[in-house]
């Protein structure tokens, strides 16, 4: 409008707008490219770590039997959700035990590192051949998880050639074991890349991955990788950046996600064996720089470990599953949503601790979420980013089965597409100029 439509003294012109509009061209594109918000896809609450040698296709329903035969020995998950402490025991026994039958491994990771050690070239080889075999004949049965991949040996260099060479195998033979399936790469694919310290092996992994996608005729940008945090170089770099924020715009699109090396990152920092956890605050310090550079990119961001396993005596068992609990639900709540599990008698407290962790929020969630959706009267204003924040909570829930979409639709009186909405309107706006 003009002065005269408007009836006030307006200090803009055109050419202001457009002046200011051009000086910040750069700054629209760093937010749209760089961060462009979570895609809203599933996120594993776990990866579980094999060594590569020791996968099957079948591994995953033997780690499900594992891990019931564990709980039952001890008493049965009802009385594990009990000594825990949870709310509502009965319902999340029934909800884990189903878990465990169905789907008791959300991601896996047959490792060539750290799980597998050094072997002889020829050794490793052959072992990277089986893998991508392995993989395929587990995709072709509908045995594998839904996420899974390898990891493989870091890019520093006594360990480069050697990691590169594997994942060139283990990718060529898993697509010619996929062929004759009429099957393609799986959306679910993972590469991690681990004890990452520089942006140039973050660099040097997308020229790597852009190599593979030429070799074996796959579409740009098709092959992404995780990062592992585990070396204190990129939180604070040599000249007082930290790194941990520049690898993930250096990456080409390809970072998915970053994992927290719980022991590796804090043997770095020299803190003894006794000490080194992840509720340690040089691990909550790392976090913390991690999910900040990571907020709004869309990359993921997984906790680490425990190597205090549930087996031997009984009070160590219960001594570890209560840790662990402990650790995978003070995890959520920094709003870190998946972790590292190293054994099968972790998986009934992975779940326990996780579906207790959304069952015990949804309630007030799915009520402050009505309330706001539907404009009801409430005694709590919540706005926009506070309802992404609720809609993304019960999304997760509802992602990991924790909620069921019935239980969604009665208590926040959304439907499972609306909440999706609701939890990433971002994602849902590009799905939408896409099509």
């Amino acid at each position: 409008m003009s002065q005269a439509e408007t009836g006030t003294r307006l200090a803009f012109r055109a050419e202001d707008y457009a002046r200011i509009g051009e000086s910040l061209h750069a700054s629209d594109h760093l937010l749209a490219a760089g961060y462009p918000g979570d895609d809203g896809s599933r996120q594993p609450v776990h990866t579980v770590y094999v060594p590569a040698d020791t996968f099957t296709p079948g591994l995953a329903a033997e780690w499900g039997s594992r891990a019931l035969a564990a709980a039952d020995g001890q008493g049965g998950l009802e009385q594990l959700a009990e000594r825990l402490g949870l709310e509502d025991p009965a319902t999340l026994a029934a909800l884990v035990a189903a878990k465990l039958a169905a789907e008791p491994v959300e991601d896996l990771r047959l490792d060539f590192e750290d799980g597998y050690g050094s072997r002889p070239d020829a050794e490793e080889d052959a072992h990277a051949i089986r893998a991508g075999q392995d993989v395929a004949s587990a995709l072709a049965a509908g045995t594998a998880p839904p996420f899974i991949g390898i990891r493989f040996k870091c890019f520093e260099a006594a360990t480069r050639d050697r990691g590169l060479r594997t994942l060139d195998l283990f990718l060529a033979s898993l697509l010619d074991g996929l062929e004759p399936h009429g099957l393609a790469l799986p959306h679910g694919l993972v590469l991690t890349l681990p004890k990452v310290s520089t942006v140039a092996q973050v660099e040097a992994m997308a020229y790597a991955c852009g190599r593979l996608e030429d070799v074996h005729g796959l579409a740009a940008g098709r092959l992404r990788f995780e990062v592992q945090m585990e070396t204190p170089q990129l939180i604070l770099g040599a000249d007082g950046t930290v790194p941990v924020a520049q690898i993930l715009h250096a990456g080409s699109g390809r970072v998915s996600a970053l994992h927290y090396g719980t022991y590796d990152y804090s043997a770095s920092l020299g803190i003894a064996a006794a000490h080194q956890s992840m509720e340690h605050p040089a691990a909550d310090y790392a976090k913390a720089v991690m999910q900040v550079a990571a907020a709004g990119t869309g990359v993921r961001l997984s906790d680490g470990s425990t190597n205090i396993l549930p087996v031997g005596d009984t009070e160590n068992v219960n001594r570890a599953w209560a840790l662990h609990a402990r650790l995978v639900a003070r995890s959520l709540a920094a709003g870190y949503y998946q972790g590292w599990d190293l054994h099968a008698a972790q998986l009934p407290t992975r779940f326990l601790a996780t579906y207790g962790f959304y069952r015990s929020g949804f309630p007030a969630a799915a009520a402050r979420l009505k309330n706001y959706v539907h404009k009801l009267e409430s005694t709590i204003l919540d706005e926009p980013a506070t309802a992404r924040a609720l809609a993304r909570f019960i999304h997760r829930g509802l992602t990991c089965d924790a909620i069921s979409g019935a239980e969604v639709a009665d208590a926040a009186g959304v439907s499972p597409e609306e909440l999706t909405r609701l939890a990433h309107p971002q994602a849902s706006n590009r799905s939408g100029t896409d099509s």
